[in-house]
């Protein structure tokens, strides 16, 4: 509260000076004045002209092209800000150093990217995951195609940009910044640069995996072609900025998932022991299509007015085939004769085992597109405006389908296989069959009797979650310039923002269709019916020791009517899953920035306030007493929300300790709003018979999962030192830098409230079961502000040509930087302390490259140590395991022609997860108990690409 009103206060008396010398400039001129003025006058056109070559600087800058001059030019963006930040360039026109967004930016210090599907897709920030940064295109907030915030940085195509910055310490001049980050990605505007510009670059992608599932749309193959023209007309007065963007990008993936690790089955001598197994081989293929547009129009220096539209359409299929083994949580029954290491059976032998063989097709598509105008005027040498409108939009339908197999339909009915198990050092479970399980010894059939509970014969489900995202955002601002005196400047301004979100999810029973058989039939559906004709076998888990499976296509099962879909709500989600969220944030600021002197040292920043004003709201459902979770559902609607207001101050200082030595400080108070799944007015009501006469309120008759509208925004008062060390004409540098940030308000995803449901009673409960109930009060599980904690860290990082110290290694250059960050959580009620999700204690991200006469190598290393993740769940939720850490390498290989009529064409080779790193996650920390096992192989991508 102190630092919120020395910088109020700050900004006020800056105000009045500011009114002041208005008022004083109103008053008639002497001839004093006249010559003071004067004097402004020449200091104003000192200052444009410094202005000018400054921006002349930076457009020559971008002309050299190279691995080396992307570096470079990043060390310069670094160090002319204001504000801490991490920084990417283009090593050309349309071409950013590496094979996406997500893969440059995990390179960068401090930051580390989490694998989804085999790609590098959301980002931490100096370990906060992607719920505590935002995701900005020139400056403007961006929709996830997620059901949260969290961007999805493989939505972008990496050639759009020129250059993305990471703001590690905000100002109050940026709008939608985030708690940990802001990424703020440009595109390449036409008038920023000196001359028409066309640039080409394409490639042929493969996977070291070959194809690991059969079926239609996917492959191990795939291509990346992109284009970009840039052009000026009419004396420059007019530009426009064409790209589009193709790519089919493949993934392999080898799947296994334990389902977890039971220490109470009695054959097992309370040791640990798998509980089953689901296992898959996945060809998944990414298929995108991107329009970039620019328009700008500058009729005179004091006029400019931009026009951005981008449309990214992106088709994510996948096959996945295999098996589920149901074990310990199934009927299977464990031999004698088993191996126990340290609590944990290793291995043994499990007979009676009923596997549920599974044919799986996933499909996503998204389509997202930006539009965004902006206008500057200059009235005068002291003031200009700015004026800011655009729209993000994001539709995501998914459709997840399961079909199910097996030698006879329910648990107790055989054939059973005999299954050897045995875990290898890599946490991956060896399971090898004894059954035969080719095409003809299998039936389409509910094999462990899924449905029964549901009144069918389960053989398959649909999960088809539906999410759309919409910003509406509308920004006017004014700047003031001062010729003397420490503030340089004062801008100010307004914006708002609205925002609105939706989540659907429809899931549907497949159930063999038996002719006339409806729901009023118990079972409804055929117990079994033949493969399909065309199936076959396929020995795709050859990799896990499982042997042949059979081969066949659910899509043709639903199309043909093999399956009946029965509509079913809420299965497997803890209460009612479709939710709508309406946000509208009003937020005025002002920045001051600073231009002076601290006694001989230079000193410049800038320091403000953002004012966030936030209405929120949101609707939801709960399911109606006594209805039915299949077919019918009675959802009666609930809503819910709330308003709140939160200060920002910031201040950021960057003090010239020498001509090559920088000292930079940022303080600020910052938020992460609340995810929004976790802002859902949906709640579900449970009840327990056995509990109906109990009077403890934590096993009452009563208890409920909800969300909570009312959910605030997690706080933390951020923290930044850094002292930098250039060399080299800035070619390279050094630096030392700590980070801390004091979380308040942080969100307990899972807190047990006490609650009263007597309005629930009468519908529920007979009026003789209503002279039994114990208590009406009882346990809700909802999402509250009642975390506390911290993160901090210290990072080191070397940047240099390592020709700046001796000839014999000109055209060499190294990129060294290492993290060690802490954390600790604590929620009320629970005094343990926990780690921040995300968080990895150690991340190193290393780079090592050579470049002369147009040949350019390089070789990177990214690590990061184990850490508490998200992944995806069942029906599409997300679930925090921990992640196995480890380093993965990539590398490149470049040659660009020097002369000839090809002169500046560059073929390329490169390749990622050299290393054949595995993505792990596992339980109780002992990795041991994997949860999630793999295996994505190499990528390799071979390219041409041409610049004009």
């Amino acid at each position: 509260m102190i630092l919120k009103r020395n910088l109020l206060s700050a900004a006020l008396a800056s105000a009045m000076l500011m009114t002041a010398t208005g008022a004083y400039a109103a008053q008639p001129a002497t001839q004093a004045d006249n010559g003071q003025a004067n004097q402004n006058t020449t200091k104003k056109a000192d200052k444009k002209d410094q202005k000018k070559r400054a921006e002349a600087t930076k457009l020559s800058a971008v002309e050299v092209t190279g691995f080396a001059s992307s570096v470079q030019n990043s060390i310069a963006t670094q160090r002319n800000s204001d504000v801490i930040v991490e920084a990417v360039s283009a090593e050309q026109i349309g071409k950013l150093p590496g094979t996406s967004i997500a893969d440059s930016l995990g390179r960068l210090p401090g930051l580390a990217v989490q694998r989804l599907n085999g790609r590098p897709q959301v980002l931490t920030i100096h370990g906060l995951g992607p719920d505590f940064s935002t995701a900005l295109v020139n400056g403007r907030q961006q929709v996830s195609t997620g059901n949260n915030r969290g961007v999805q940085f493989d939505q972008y195509p990496a050639s759009w940009f020129n250059s993305v910055q990471v703001h590690l310490s905000p100002a109050a001049g940026l709008i939608g910044q985030g708690m940990a980050g802001t990424v703020d990605m440009h595109t390449i505007r036409p008038l920023e640069q000196d001359k028409p510009i066309a640039a080409f670059n394409a490639s042929y992608i493969w996977n070291s995996l070959k194809q690991v599932a059969p079926g239609n749309g996917v492959s191990d193959k795939g291509y990346k072609v992109n284009g970009v023209w840039v052009h000026q007309f009419a004396d420059r007065t007019f530009g426009v900025t064409l790209g589009i963007d193709m790519e089919s990008n493949p993934t392999q993936i080898q799947h296994q998932a334990p389902w977890g690790y039971p220490t109470d089955n009695s054959a097992a001598g309370g040791n640990g022991l798998i509980g089953g197994s689901k296992n898959y081989a996945t060809s998944d293929l990414f298929k995108r299509t991107g329009v970039l547009a620019t328009l700008q129009f500058q009729p005179s220096e004091n006029f400019t007015s931009t026009l951005d539209m981008t449309y990214d359409r992106f088709h994510d299929r996948q096959q996945s085939k295999g098996i589920e083994f149901p074990l310990a949580w199934g009927n299977a029954q464990l031999d004698p004769g088993y191996t126990v290491q340290d609590g944990l059976i290793t291995s043994g032998t499990f007979s009676h085992v009923k596997p549920v063989i599974r044919n799986d097709y996933n499909r996503s598509l998204s389509k997202v597109y930006n539009v965004g105008w902006n206008n500057k005027w200059r009235i005068n040498e002291d003031w200009s405006v700015e004026a800011d409108a655009s729209v993000s939009h994001a539709d995501r339908r998914d459709a997840f389908i399961e079909s199910y197999a097996g030698t006879a339909y329910g648990a107790d009915n055989g054939p059973f296989d005999t299954l050897n198990f045995n875990q290898g050092s890599g946490g991956l479970w060896q399971l090898n069959n004894a059954l035969d399980y080719s095409p003809s010894q299998v039936v389409l059939t509910d094999p462990q009797g899924w449905g029964g509970g549901s009144g069918l014969v389960q053989a398959g489900f649909v999960n088809a979650p539906h999410v759309v995202d919409r910003i509406a955002d509308l920004r006017l601002s004014a700047e003031r310039s001062f010729v003397e005196g420490p503030i340089a400047s004062v801008k100010f301004g307004i914006d708002r923002e609205t925002r609105n979100k939706s989540f659907n999810i429809q899931q549907r029973f497949l159930v063999p269709n038996n002719g006339d058989m409806t729901y009023t039939t118990s079972p409804w559906g055929a117990q079994t019916l033949p493969m399909p004709s065309d199936a076959f076998a396929a020995n795709q888990l050859g990799f896990m020791g499982v042997g042949p499976l059979p081969i066949y296509d659910p899509i043709e099962l639903i199309k043909n009517g093999t399956y009946d879909q029965v509509p079913v709500y809420q299965s497997s989600l803890p209460m009612p899953p479709n939710w709508k969220v309406h946000e509208k944030d009003t937020t005025p600021y002002v920045q001051f920035n600073l231009d002076t002197q601290l006694g001989n040292f230079p000193l410049r920043g800038n320091f403000g306030i953002q004012v966030a004003h936030t209405t929120q709201d949101s609707d939801g459902g709960r399911v109606a007493a006594g209805s039915s979770y299949v077919g019918e559902t009675v959802v009666i609607p609930v809503s819910g929300g709330t308003s709140y207001t939160r200060y920002l101050p910031s201040l950021n200082l960057v003090l010239g300790l020498t001509d090559t030595t920088d000292v930079r400080f940022g303080a600020a108070r910052t938020m992460a709003r609340p995810r929004m799944d976790q802002m859902n007015a949906s709640f579900a009501i449970n009840t327990n018979n056995s509990n109906l006469a109990s009077s403890d309120p934590n096993n009452a008759y009563f208890s409920s999962n909800a969300g909570n509208p009312k959910l605030l925004p997690s706080m933390a008062q951020n923290y930044n030192l850094s002292i930098e060390h250039y060399f080299g004409d800035s070619k390279g540098y050094m630096s030392l830098s700590g980070y801390f940030l004091k979380l308040s308000d942080y969100i307990n995803p899972s807190t047990s409230v006490l609650t009263n449901f007597s309005q629930f009673v009468d519908s529920y409960l007979t009026p003789a079961q209503q002279q039994q109930l114990g208590s009406q009060t009882g346990i809700a599980t909802v999402p509250t502000n009642s975390g506390r904690g911290y993160v901090k860290g210290v990072q080191g990082v070397l940047n240099t040509p390592l020709g700046l110290f001796t000839p014999a290694l000109d055209g060499f250059g190294v990129i060294f930087s290492g993290n060690l960050t802490k954390s600790s959580i604590v929620y009320d009620g629970n005094p343990n302390p926990i780690t921040v999700p995300g968080l990895s204690e150690h991340v190193v991200n290393n780079t090592i490259y050579y470049e002369h006469s147009g040949f350019q190598a390089r070789v990177s290393q990214n690590y990061r140590s184990s850490f508490l993740g998200r992944v995806y769940g069942i029906s599409a939720s997300r679930i925090e395991q921990t992640i196995k850490g480890g380093s993965t390498y990539d590398a490149q290989i470049s040659y660009t022609l020097q002369s000839g009529p090809m002169k500046g064409m560059t073929f390329l080779l490169q390749g990622s997860n050299l290393s054949n790193e595995k993505f792990v996650t596992y339980q109780n920390h002992d990795p041991r108990q994997v949860l999630t096992w793999e295996n994505y192989g190499r990528r390799y991508e071979v390219g041409v690409s041409y610049k004009f």
